[in-house]
């Protein structure tokens, strides 16, 4: 399979904004009024990835996830659309977000997908995925395919 670079559709790119007063800041990171059914949290974490260190690539056969990068670090961003179905099959899209660009990121199913820390600190990354890890209470299988651990893997990261 051969990648382009591109758009990817169905993969939303929203800025966050950060109201900052004498106390710190604020960032509203969803609003259920301002988002489509489908993509509506049903739960959500927030993890911590050191400097230098990348998380995926996988991908969700049926989670749309909704990451939010805000820092204290940069990201880069890395997504290829797999899905035969999509007029964007075959694109690769690559950005950085973080502290310097403020981002949350709508991830649909098929959209395999994978972040490195680009920054000198751990940097902190909220995931409001519309499905519960592991079903309704944790019983059913992982929606997830890794392809992280494949050493033939079509996505690298650079």
């Amino acid at each position: 399979m051969q990648f382009i670079d591109g758009s990817i559709d169905g993969v939303l790119w929203i800025p966050l904004k950060k109201f900052h007063d004498a106390r710190g800041w604020l960032c509203e990171l969803y609003r259920n009024d301002e988002l489509q059914p489908e993509h509506v949290p049903a739960m959500s974490y927030l993890s911590v990835t050191e400097a230098g260190i990348a998380r995926g690539p996988h991908e969700h056969v049926d989670q749309t996830d909704y990451f939010c990068f805000l820092g204290p670090s940069n990201f880069k961003m890395y997504l290829w659309d797999i899905r035969p179905s999509s007029r964007t099959y075959q694109v690769k899209q690559v950005d950085v977000v973080g502290a310097d660009k403020p981002m949350a990121l709508i991830v649909p199913p098929g959209v395999v997908h994978a972040y490195k820390n680009v920054g000198e600190v751990a940097g902190l990354v909220v995931n409001c995925p519309n499905r519960l890890y592991k079903g309704h209470g944790r019983k059913e299988a992982v929606d997830e395919i890794r392809h992280e651990e494949r050493a033939d893997s079509l996505f690298v990261l650079d």
